[in-house]
């Protein structure tokens, strides 16, 4: 596993990177895991954390080289300055083709972990947009304007279209093949099917934000194979 196959862009700055699913953005409390702050750490020696993406989350996520960079970089996303695109799979089809979720999300009073919608929340504001219906799935296009924890899988679950694969706020259930591909039969050589996609649906795509010169700096982080695949498979047999 080497770092560098993540790194998609990089200046004397900033690095931003393609996260892979199930990695960590920072260390957890009992740090027995590697995260990607600990493998840059030990590649720059000193990194700063400018915004974090979910562990099950895939995508783009960028961390400053320098303090200055830091409080730069920190200060767009404070003041919702900068522009995050998202791609999701959904359960079913939303009713509207696009729209914007403008709903308050907090903690969850008893379960510990979860988001809700909640009227004394903090403001959370999420753009959506149907990009192409794909069977019993919609494959979509969000921008947040706010970035709550968990914000696009909460908004979602709201809505009644959770993300695919989603255990906190969806059904958890992986795709399959023999769910739309009407003749499907397992190979001889298998004795389970083996799921076209089994993680979270979700993937930070993009991101602008000004560099110190104040030049905007689009970042783009290409849809992962695992996401791809499934895709293609759902476009073959919808």
């Amino acid at each position: 596993m080497r770092i560098e196959d993540w790194i998609i862009a990089e200046t004397a700055d900033g690095v931003a990177l393609n996260k892979p699913s199930g990695v960590l953005s920072i260390p957890d409390r009992e740090g027995k895991e590697f995260s990607l702050k600990s493998l840059l750490k030990e590649k720059y020696g000193e990194i700063f954390v400018v915004h974090r993406i979910d562990r099950d989350t895939s995508g783009l996520i960028l961390f400053a080289k320098n303090a200055e960079a830091h409080k730069h970089f920190s200060l767009q996303f404070e003041h919702r300055a900068t522009k995050k695109i998202y791609l999701g799979l959904v359960l079913g089809t939303p009713p509207l083709a696009s729209g914007t979720i403008d709903a308050p999300i907090a903690e969850h009073p008893h379960k510990k972990g979860m988001m809700t919608v909640h009227r004394q929340g903090k403001e959370a504001v999420t753009d959506y947009e149907v990009l192409q219906e794909l069977g019993p799935y919609t494959w979509m296009q969000f921008r947040i304007h706010t970035g709550r924890t968990h914000q696009i899988r909460v908004h979602m679950k709201d809505l009644g279209h959770p993300l695919v694969g989603d255990p906190i706020y969806g059904d958890g259930k992986p795709v399959l093949l023999s769910s739309i591909k009407k003749k499907f039969n397992l190979s001889k050589k298998e004795e389970t099917e083996r799921p076209l996609l089994n993680r979270l649906a979700l993937h930070a795509s993009a991101l602008t934000i000004q560099d110190l010169a104040g030049n905007d700096w689009p970042l783009e982080a290409p849809v992962p194979k695992d996401l791809r695949a499934t895709l293609t498979q759902l476009e073959k047999w919808k």
